[in-house]
């Protein structure tokens, strides 16, 4: 194989991460991201600007979404005004500018090469907050059926915005819950039946672990959610402010622990409370090896737990369905550990379908 074949495949390697990630984009409502990410899988292929940037790491691990750490490290530069080219297109930066923005883009991806190639380290925070709606009547069934407050740990919360889903608002077709007043307010959250979702849900505690926790009260912190979310999903940007007032005032332990370590740690059986363990589009980030350590040492915390201390795991992830995937809500409550699918998703929360029923 000649070195230019092989420079012709790295780049094709890099360029098809692109494309199947500009049609995630577009399938889930991020336009601009759809265009620009496709643009920069061409780019890519030319040996452009794109290539540029992402040069060495385009065998990164399809989980680890090399595109949006692309896109999230052009969108930090644009928020903090050191793209000002780009600033118009975008609706994070009050932009309102309609037209092509792949020249201002790519222009950004040469004149900042190295430092966003050294930006693409940074862990992956996309911890969405409208996700709480997709879990909500998971939380609900392990209330109902234990008859306990519940003991939340989230693994991969990043800032624990989703640790504070009992004072978010979800509001669907004869169906509302939650704080009328709350800044976070989920609408049209169920297709179809709601979930039975008592009035009032306890919760006992509220703790969560991540590989690069955030503070959700910093500046820095602020700055880095933001950074993550799509530029033209304005919705998205309005909920995360909302979540962030309420996180100021509502508090939750975070703790810098790996996954495995923090279950081994944290998931144990305690009388009184339904101890929760929930995660949200988090075990695609673990690898194979981890995540069968994690499985394990869910069940074996599960063989532990009693009526008067249960043990429940709520998540939504992805599965495997024909040639693509869908997310699942997926709840596994000990004693019993039985897992039941209770709900289809999108990956970013709402609409849900609930099928528990």
């Amino acid at each position: 194989m000649s070195e230019a074949t092989s420079l012709a495949e790295r780049r094709a390697r890099g360029a098809a991460q692109f494309r199947t990630q500009a049609k995630w984009c577009r399938d889930i409502g991020s336009p601009i991201y759809a265009t620009l990410l496709a643009a920069t899988a061409d780019d890519c292929e030319a040996g452009g600007p794109a290539w540029g940037v992402v040069d060495g790491h385009e065998d990164m691990p399809v989980g680890d979404v090399l595109p949006i750490r692309v896109a999230a490290s052009v969108h930090r530069l644009v928020l903090t005004g050191r793209a000002p080219e780009l600033a118009p297109f975008y609706a994070s930066a009050g932009g309102t500018a309609r037209g092509d923005a792949w020249p201002a883009f790519r222009g950004v991806l040469e004149a900042h090469r190295d430092e966003l190639r050294g930006m693409l380290a940074r862990p992956v925070q996309t911890n969405e907050v409208a996700r709480s709606g997709s879990l909500l009547g998971g939380f609900a069934a392990i209330a109902r059926e234990t008859g306990l407050p519940l003991r939340l740990l989230e693994v991969g919360t990043s800032a624990g915005l989703n640790l504070r889903f009992d004072c978010f608002r979800y509001e669907s077709d004869g169906f509302a819950w939650g704080d009328p007043a709350s800044g976070v307010r989920l609408a049209a959250v169920f297709e179809g039946a709601a979930p039975a979702v008592p009035p009032r849900l306890d919760v006992a505690d509220r703790m969560g672990c991540d590989a690069a926790p955030i503070d959700p009260t910093s500046d820095e912190g602020k700055l880095t959610l933001r950074t993550w979310l799509w530029p033209d999903q304005v919705e998205r940007r309005a909920r995360l402010d909302a979540a962030l007032e309420i996180a100021a005032r509502v508090p939750a332990r975070i703790v810098r622990a790996d996954a495995c370590d923090f279950a081994l740690r944290e998931l144990v059986p305690q009388k009184g409370v339904a101890t929760v363990l929930f995660h949200s589009v988090v075990m695609g980030y673990l690898g194979i090896e981890k995540l069968r350590r994690f499985g394990a040492l869910v069940a074996e915390a599960g063989a532990r737990a009693t009526a008067e201390a249960p043990i429940a795991r709520l998540c939504l992830e992805p599965r495997r369905k024909g040639d693509t995937w869908e997310y699942c809500v997926f709840l596994a409550l000990w004693p019993g550990g039985e897992q039941r699918v209770l709900a289809l998703s999108s990956p970013h929360g709402p609409p849900v379908r609930w099928l528990a029923a």
